[in-house]
């Protein structure tokens, strides 16, 4: 799954990564090491600009909020539980199939938060004992340190309570789309702990390359079938993962030492 992630870069360097044509200023995000849900998010995505005689669409930074709230939703309560999706049932689930053929963006990051549980501590649950888990963080990102571009679908939303000029009116949300870990070796692992994804959890945002950007954002393919392909893994030993403090945990933390790289997992957290 992908439930946090770090978002450090500015609207320069992902203009020039993402080829971006189009930005608002005041749509700029601060530098974010601990980006949870509902919080507004960068998002990369063709469209037409609005209002213009063109409609030839342009290669966007878009601020949105992330958890998706389908068109035709009554209330935007469900966001926050909308997240993930799944590319195994995207281009089927009535809440993910209209944007998976028209909605697409991409939604880039440092890289994202997975927990651990501590093998001490799951062996005590498998006894029956109680007791409250604690899970070691890791984080995961590109070997290369280069940006990761998650797959991502976004969708509009209507306050019908609102007037149309209100600036609330109108909602632009977004979620992050999920494949089964890499059961690969990683392309660095640490000295103590998991050496696959898999090992970390069941699940990761599903990373494009930059191979796969330009057919991923364009609107004009529609097709599910022809589009699934897209969904296909990256190839495996691009990502590394290492142990960082426990203090990403919570949301209120936030700042670059959340990245800091820990020689090992921390005490009372072994994997």
């Amino acid at each position: 799954m992908c439930g946090r992630y770090a978002a450090s870069r500015g609207p320069e360097d992902l203009a020039g990564v993402f080829e971006i044509e189009k930005w608002e200023p005041e749509e700029v995000l601060a530098p974010d090491y601990n980006v949870a849900p509902t919080k507004e998010v960068y998002a990369v995505l063709d469209r037409p600009l609005k209002d213009a005689d063109s409609p030839k669409p342009v290669r966007q930074l878009r601020k949105l909020k992330w958890g998706l709230v389908p068109s035709w939703s009554k209330t935007p309560e469900g966001g926050a539980r909308m997240i993930n999706a799944r590319a195994e049932t995207v281009h089927e689930k009535p809440s993910y199939r209209r944007a998976f053929s028209t909605r697409r963006c991409i939604i880039p990051a440092d890289g994202y938060y997975e927990w651990v549980t501590a093998k001490d501590e799951r062996e005590l649950e498998v006894e029956g004992k109680k007791k409250r888990q604690r899970k070691q963080p890791y984080f995961v990102l590109p070997a290369d340190g280069s940006v990761f571009a998650m797959a991502g679908l976004y969708e509009f939303w209507r306050d019908r309570t609102l007037p149309d000029d209100h600036p609330l009116a109108w909602w632009v949300t977004c979620s992050v789309i999920t494949t089964e870990a890499e059961t690969t070796p990683l392309a660095v692992s640490p000295a103590e702990g998991p050496h696959t994804l898999a090992e970390i959890h069941p699940r990761m945002p599903l990373m494009l390359t930059a191979d796969r950007w330009d057919s991923w954002l364009d609107p004009a393919r529609t097709d599910p079938d022809d589009l699934r392909e897209l969904l296909a893994p990256p190839p495996a030993g691009l990502m590394r993962a290492y142990p960082v403090s426990t203090a990403v945990s919570n949301v209120r933390n936030n700042g670059p030492e959340l990245l800091k790289e820990l020689e090992g997992p921390e005490e009372g957290t072994l994997f």
